[in-house]
């Protein structure tokens, strides 16, 4: 018996849309369309048997095809008239019988149809034979995503900001209609059906060739963890990133192949204990992750060490007081339910929060699933104590405005962590990678990343993009990578102008399994090498356009000009490619 892993996989096959509109058609049509059937074969049969006048006074009848033409335009509402002769008052009449049994059988067959088209599964069907060609018509890569509430629409505009194409599979109506009212920059196809049903996932992407990966983001962790399942399953390949906040289902989830779990209160925890150590690392993290056209987070201060007092002991309460335990400081935990919290209550009662003493603390989370509660409780903190460092966690997208109002330090909006962090991993491995090795390095490292980034930027982040030193994707520049002679200061010139320097920040070199974090100029790149870099569009092309041109990449190098077609370097006697360093 063969090995179960040596198996080939089959591929992923929606459904047959397109038979399946025809047989709801037929199923709803049937009974009219037999009626109207028999109608007609009746009223020619009766025609063809009834007999007529002849112009020599004898009686003559109708053949079945004559009967048939005269029956086609009559019941069609055409009417040419008595042909080929006049008819005899009992055909007139059995053609008079016939128009109004017609007119009942076309307005019986009218209603039906008309009835078919209001039909829920009908429409269903057409729009899932829609959907389906749109998406087996892509030809460029492109994302799943299982979910399009408010996360999936933010990272739908990211994406969509990069110029990414995506499919979307949501159960709400409402959601798959809004996708036609967006102003995307392609169309985007949205399959309304369960995503944990892996013949919508098909129909929406999954086993296409260009599908790059898969995003679970409902608020459902049993669908998120279906539609994980189904990706390792049917695509292994694939790349797949899901949200869960509860430990259980996540470690479910890692049974599936390697999907990327995104935990909102998880990587909030992560955030604010860096906005605690080190400002500006988060200051520069939250912008990377928020996409193009960010703008500028504000840098706070640290708070002093001291006390924290944490109002609401769930799942992200219980994770953030022990993250604020990990960091060595002290924790005063509020909450109704006893057990494990230093004080029981409600904490929109004023006497629970005189008893958390607030006055002495440093810093308050306001953690409950209420969001008035949450509210008001910054409201009393800041009045009993304005040097608080206060963070609070959003439920409601309703109420973004009212936290906004707040001015707070920190604010959790779920969706939005999750959001940010799903971009940062699917948007380009490079900036995850530079968002990983960005945690150890040190305050004023970070703080001259985000000085640089705003000179060449603004302070509205521009898109990230990356360059492969590949021979396909650079080919000019392979002979002077393989001589070691092409420094990174020297490439990020204008091949207009060598003295004037492109505005591009380079955030990292990726040489093999080697990070290097904000290169200089120093660096001497290599065959391979990837690097990501921060920079408006026009700097972009600049470069590219260096990396794909023969004789730029020698001037901007040596500012010796050279001819670019084949012929005049042929002419000149123009060397295009430079000599080995320590050649003997």
């Amino acid at each position: 018996m063969g090995s179960r892993r040596g198996r080939r996989r089959g591929p992923v096959v929606p459904r047959a849309e397109g038979s399946a509109t025809v047989f709801v058609v037929l199923r709803r049509m049937r009974a009219p369309l037999i009626t109207l059937i028999v109608i007609f074969a009746v009223s020619v049969l009766g025609l063809s048997l009834i007999p007529g006048e002849s112009t020599e006074g004898g009686a003559t009848r109708l053949s079945v095809f004559d009967a048939f033409y005269v029956m086609s335009y009559t019941a069609t509402t055409i009417g040419f008239g008595e042909i080929p002769t006049a008819f005899s008052y009992a055909q007139r009449m059995w053609v008079t019988g016939t128009i109004y049994l017609t007119v009942i059988g076309w307005a019986y067959a009218i209603g039906a149809l008309l009835a078919l088209v209001q039909d829920r599964a009908f429409r269903q069907a057409l729009a899932l034979r829609h959907v389906s060609r749109k998406v087996t018509g892509l030809r460029e890569p492109f994302l799943l995503i299982a979910g399009y509430g408010q996360t999936g629409e933010t990272l739908g505009r990211a994406f969509d900001t990069l110029g990414r194409r995506f499919t979307v599979v949501d159960v709400a109506e409402a959601r798959i209609d809004a996708l036609e009212l967006n102003t995307h920059h392609a169309d985007v196809p949205g399959v309304l059906g369960d995503a944990r049903d892996p013949h919508v996932l098909g129909v929406a992407g999954l086993g296409h060739p260009y599908c790059e990966g898969v995003v679970a983001l409902t608020n459902d962790d049993e669908v998120n963890l279906a539609v994980t399942m189904a990706a390792a399953l049917l695509r292994p390949e694939l790349p797949v990133v899901t949200r869960t906040t509860s430990a259980a289902v996540a470690e479910r989830m890692a049974s599936f192949g390697h999907p990327e779990v995104v935990n909102p209160f998880d990587r909030f925890g992560d955030h604010l204990r860096l906005a605690l150590r080190a400002p500006a690392s988060y200051q520069l993290t939250t912008w990377l992750e928020s996409g193009p056209g960010a703008a500028l987070p504000p840098r706070a201060s640290a708070p002093a060490p001291g006390r924290w007092a944490v109002f609401g002991y769930g799942r992200f309460g219980r994770q953030f007081a022990a993250d604020l335990r990990a960091e060595g400081l002290e924790v005063t935990t509020v909450d109704p339910s006893p057990g494990e919290v230093d004080v029981v209550g409600d904490a929109a009662e004023p006497e629970v929060v005189r008893r958390a003493e607030l006055e002495t603390a440093v810093g308050l989370v306001a953690a409950t699933d209420n969001d008035t509660t949450n509210l008001s409780l910054v409201a009393e903190a800041r009045r009993v104590n304005a040097d608080l460092f206060v963070a609070a966690r959003q439920n409601q997208p309703t109420n973004a405005a009212l936290f906004a109002a707040m001015d707070l330090d920190a604010l959790l909006v779920p969706t939005d962590v999750v959001a940010r962090d799903t971009y940062a991993r699917l948007s380009t491995p490079l900036l995850w990678r530079f968002l990983r090795e960005l945690l150890h390095q040190p305050e004023e490292w970070s703080a001259g990343v985000v000085d640089r980034l705003v000179e060449a930027c603004g302070t509205h982040l521009e898109p990230l993009w990356k360059l492969r030193f590949t021979e396909d994707e650079a080919p000019a520049v392979q002979a002077w990578l393989a001589a070691g002679r092409l420094r990174l200061a020297d490439l990020l010139r204008s091949p207009a102008d060598r003295d004037r320097p492109l505005a591009a920040v380079p955030l990292l070199v990726l040489r093999g399994d080697e990070a290097l974090l904000a290169p200089g100029g120093d660096l001497v790149l290599a065959p391979g090498d990837q690097l990501l870099c921060a920079g408006r569009p026009g700097v972009r092309r600049a470069l590219e356009t260096t990396l794909l041109v023969e004789g730029l990449v020698e001037y901007v190098v040596t500012g010796r000009r050279v001819p670019t077609s084949w012929l005049w370097r042929r002419l000149g006697g123009a060397a295009t490619a430079p000599e080995p360093t320590g050649a003997g």
